[in-house]
């Protein structure tokens, strides 16, 4: 059988994919119905959501371990672009929420197709660490009219702050009560009793003494009616599909993203692999089924994933018996979900935005570099100035500048001999290195392309300038030039023709095949010369030191080389 579902099946993993399923049952079910409020929809649908995608996902993804289903960000993103085109109709929310699970199912199914698994490594860590704590703040301010009573209005962050502060004197208490005894009790359990499902015990204690002491007649608001039956079937229409088109995408790379930092961090930990293409599938293939049954937008959950593993979970069946605890929750305990108090639903996600700040990511990246806390920084700010959905192609657009900037200005170095060390090295990592006599050894650390490329012609130049000693080589090793674009070939020769009118004969060492093929392409082997391409910066400086021997001694790469390729050691 394809998927995470096994053929064979043991009795020990029957065991524990059992225990696993009912305990990420326990913690799920409060949680999406937490993240459905979050998205602006009926908590039940977090369910709806939860129960397909999750059957879908056990058949077709690649990670034994993954759980799916509503999650905080995805949520939020839902929310901030659903809201302007519903115009404040809950019946045309709904159907604008389940066109967007649709339509981002179909563009992961279509990346999946066209092998843009790739995506997944568009995100740095700074930018990730940056983006969820700006995510975070986002969702904390979206549950404080829920967690105090305090109607809250507004289009963006700003102007929900705004209008909580001139509601704040008249919150609600026992909301503000129950909300702040709810978020205490989850950190409690967090802490003291990590394995134990402790949405779902606060969530039953709250509901239990709501239901006991009638509270809900006393203001304090409740989930309400659970429609009975399965969600009815609403094909959503061309217009819908066209609308949440621009945010799909926003959702799918976002969702993918998470999807694959979970999955494969959870892989590397159990031994099994992750494929980025076929969760590409997977995951569309589960939106599109979250979509049908009326649901949101769907991807990981680390949270229920890490559950699922500390419980013994060894396949996707432990997902099976969760949708199976579900489904018996939605026939036979609809009155009890009934009464779940918003502001315990509130703090629930307040409890899971808090825990999406990685403080000590933070400090990691400033102890490491003080541009990745930067870049963090920048990130959170973008979410926070920009709204969500703008805030995901600024943490793009900078995580690109990043890799841009480091590659356009990379390390270079001037070679030399370090006594007790075999090969060449940088001259400035060892204070006892010196030149080779004649011969100026020089890399750049980079491939090189059109964004560089003057940049190494300046660079490499000022490097010569610096030097004391005469020079009539110029090797360049090219080790780290493992790419090369019309550009960079352009500086490449107009570096070899500056050499060569200053009667400086031009080389290079560790050539590469492909780059060998783009050489001979441009017409540069031909004008450096066979003869001068070396396989090793050894193979040129034992070359160099015959020439000076013996004027008249050819550069050769080893005795009895053949010229071209053969010379290379490259056929």
């Amino acid at each position: 059988m394809r998927g995470s579902v096994p053929s064979a099946y043991s009795w020990p993993q029957v065991r524990g994919d059992a225990a696993s399923g009912l305990a990420v049952a326990a913690y799920l079910i409060p949680q999406v119905m937490a993240y459905a409020s979050l998205a602006g929809v009926q908590p039940v649908a977090g369910l709806w959501a939860a129960a397909p995608a999750m059957v879908i996902y056990a058949f077709l993804g690649s990670s034994r371990l993954l759980s799916v289903g509503p999650e905080s960000t995805t949520a939020l993103m839902t929310a901030a672009t659903v809201a302007p085109l519903a115009g404040g109709d809950p019946t045309r929310y709904a159907r604008l929420v389940a066109a967007l699970a649709i339509m981002t199912g179909a563009f992961a199914i279509l990346a999946g197709l066209a092998r843009l698994g790739v995506i997944a490594e568009l995100l740095s860590q700074p930018i990730l660490v940056g983006y969820l704590a700006g995510v975070a703040i986002i969702m904390i301010v979206g549950q404080l009219g829920k967690v105090t009573g305090v109607p809250v209005d507004g289009d963006d962050l700003y102007e929900e702050l705004r209008s909580f502060a001139h509601g704040l004197p008249h919150a609600h208490g026992p909301t503000v009560a129950l909300a702040t005894v709810s978020l205490a009790l989850l950190f409690l359990l967090a802490w003291r009793v990590p394995h134990l499902p402790g949405p779902l015990f606060v969530v039953a204690l709250a509901t239990t003494v709501v239901a006991a002491a009638g509270l809900d007649a006393h203001g304090l608001r409740v989930v309400g009616t659970i429609q009975a039956g399965l969600p009815g079937w609403h094909p959503p229409a061309p217009t819908d599909l066209a609308r949440v088109t621009p945010a799909a995408l926003g959702v799918l790379f976002v969702g993918f993203t998470d999807t694959m930092l979970t999955a494969r961090a959870f892989a590397a930990r159990h031994g099994h692999t992750v494929r980025p293409n076929r969760e590409l599938l997977a995951l569309g293939a589960a939106n599109i089924g979250a979509g049908s049954a009326q649901g949101l937008p769907v991807s990981s959950s680390g949270s229920r994933t890490a559950l699922a593993a500390a419980g013994g979970a060894n396949t996707q069946v432990y997902s099976l018996i969760a949708v199976g605890a579900v489904v018996g929750t939605l026939a036979f305990l609809r009155p009890a979900l009934a009464m779940f108090p918003l502001a315990t639903l509130g703090a629930l996600v307040i409890f899971a935005a808090i825990r999406l700040i990685d403080l000590k990511g933070f400090r990691r990246l400033a102890s490491f570099r003080r541009s990745e806390l930067l870049l963090a920084l920048l990130a959170t700010a973008g979410v926070l100035v920009f709204d969500i959905s703008y805030g995901i192609l600024i943490a793009i657009g900078v995580s690109l500048l990043d890799l841009l900037a480091r590659v356009a200005r990379p390390h270079d170095a001037v070679l030399g001999r370090v006594p007790g060390l075999d090969g060449m090295h940088d001259v400035d990592d060892y204070p006892n290195a010196h030149t080779v006599p004649g011969l100026f050894a020089y890399r750049y650390d980079s491939p090189l392309f059109f964004a560089n490329a003057q940049n190494f012609r300046h660079r490499a130049l000022a490097a010569l300038r610096r030097s004391t000693d005469p020079v009539d080589w110029f090797v360049l090793n090219v080790e780290a030039i493992v790419e090369v674009d019309i550009t960079a070939l352009d500086a490449l020769e107009d570096l070899r023709a500056e050499l060569t009118r200053r009667g400086i004969t031009f080389g290079l060492a560790h050539v590469k095949q492909d780059l060998l093929d783009d050489l001979d392409a441009y017409g540069l082997t031909t004008a450096i010369g066979p003869e001068m391409i070396f396989p090793t910066m050894r193979a040129a400086v034992t070359a160099h030191e015959a020439r000076r021997t013996d004027p008249a001694h050819p550069p050769r790469l080893a005795p009895g080389a053949k010229q071209g390729k053969d010379q290379l050691g490259l056929t």
